[in-house]
């Protein structure tokens, strides 16, 4: 079983695969060129995230939430690759959760407003890596990978719990 995070995004959209053991599995990012036009850039999107899913068979996925910024043409460009991502994930029955900056740096460091390098440190530090993940987008997909399965994991605890009378 493997745990697929996403950092969305239209021209550079992060995303790394971990496996159960927390060990990094692959992680890059799907790079699309401005000079093509808007729908084959989604696609282009969609064809990259399909290919990920079949190779590696991730049970689930993390995703980034989308939070609106002060420049609406990146904000509309993410949201439509966002739009993408989760479409491809409904077509290929990929279960997924959404999670803020914040509560991906209080998953991994304790602090929800942590510096982004201490949230990096922890990626490299829990998946046991010699450097960060290059570029920053992939190490936030990691980090957001994580977070999900942390997540995932808690409330799994929390149900055995509650069936056991607990």
């Amino acid at each position: 079983m493997s745990i697929l995070g996403i950092d969305p995004g239209f021209g550079r959209c992060g995303w790394g695969v971990i496996g159960n053991e927390m060990e990094v599995l692959a992680y890059g990012v799907i790079e699309t060129s401005p000079s093509m036009p808007i729908e084959d850039r989604l696609l282009e999107i969609h064809q990259f995230l399909s290919a990920i899913i079949m190779k590696h068979q991730p049970s689930s996925c993390g995703i980034e939430k989308l939070y609106v910024s002060r420049n609406t043409k990146t904000i509309i460009n993410v949201a439509q690759s966002l739009g993408v991502i989760l479409l491809t994930l409904r077509l290929e029955s990929i279960p997924f959760a959404e999670y803020t900056p914040t509560q991906v740096k209080l998953a991994l460091t304790g602090y929800g407003h942590a510096p982004k390098e201490q949230m990096q440190t922890m990626v490299k530090r829990i998946l046991g890596l010699q450097s960060l993940p290059q570029p920053d987008d992939a190490a936030d997909a990691l980090a957001i990978a994580l977070c999900h399965s942390l997540s995932s994991n808690r409330q799994k605890t929390i149900l055995r719990s509650v069936k056991k009378g607990l």
